[in-house]
């Protein structure tokens, strides 16, 4: 399997370039479980969905830490056909589709609510896409209906859907969504949003 994210950080401050390394900063303790490429435009980050999930949480939380309105654009994905096989993105974190869905939805809850609270809000909004044989609609309705129940459930918007909380329990959210839902073999995106310190909220 190949996972990962392209990822990259917008920063609303003339300081942006120190935001941007300094967050960058906080995937050192993760880099000998990711491979990860920075160019000019974004940040590759390959490897296990358990792994990828908590730094990109940490690269977030580095950045919203500075009290300057940035937001984090990512697409992630799983099982993409175009990609060769990484041996570091194996993982054991990814469901098995032919449990019921009841089963994985309470599993993704469970694993949730375990999550740590890191004392930074999150503001994000994603859509899940399922791709090749099956009921993909099955599986993103299940999906949403986990959201909903997740305690980060903020609304349904046009072609996406708005979480909102810690950082914390929101990222777990996030993951759990990529990993429970469609197949462990199949091809899953992710298209992922947050948002941080937007003065449109003050």
């Amino acid at each position: 399997m190949f996972a990962g994210a392209q990822v990259s950080l917008y920063p609303m401050t003339d300081g942006f370039v120190g935001v941007i390394i300094d967050a960058l900063g906080a995937l050192d303790p993760w880099r000998d479980r990711l491979r990860i490429e920075t160019d000019d435009i974004s940040t590759l980050i390959v490897g296990p969905p358990e792994v990828l999930f908590p730094a990109l949480r940490d690269l977030y939380v580095q950045a919203a830490s500075t009290g300057v309105h940035v937001v984090l654009r990512c697409t992630l994905s799983r099982g993409c056909p175009g990609e060769p096989d990484d041996p570091i993105c194996q993982s054991s974190a990814l469901a098995n589709p032919a449990e019921p869905l009841a089963t994985r939805q309470e599993r993704a809850l469970a694993r949730v609510a375990t999550a740590a609270h890191l004392g930074q809000p999150a503001d994000a909004q994603f859509s899940l896409y399922v791709m090749g044989a099956g009921d993909h609609m099955a599986e993103i309705m299940g999906c949403i209906a986990f959201l909903k129940d997740s305690g980060t459930f903020d609304r349904s918007k046009n072609f996406c859907t708005r979480l909102t909380g810690d950082a914390g329990p929101v990222f777990a959210t996030l993951q759990q969504a990529f990993c429970q839902f469609g197949p462990p073999n199949g091809h899953v995106t992710i298209d992922l949003t947050v948002s941080a310190n937007s003065p449109s909220k003050r």
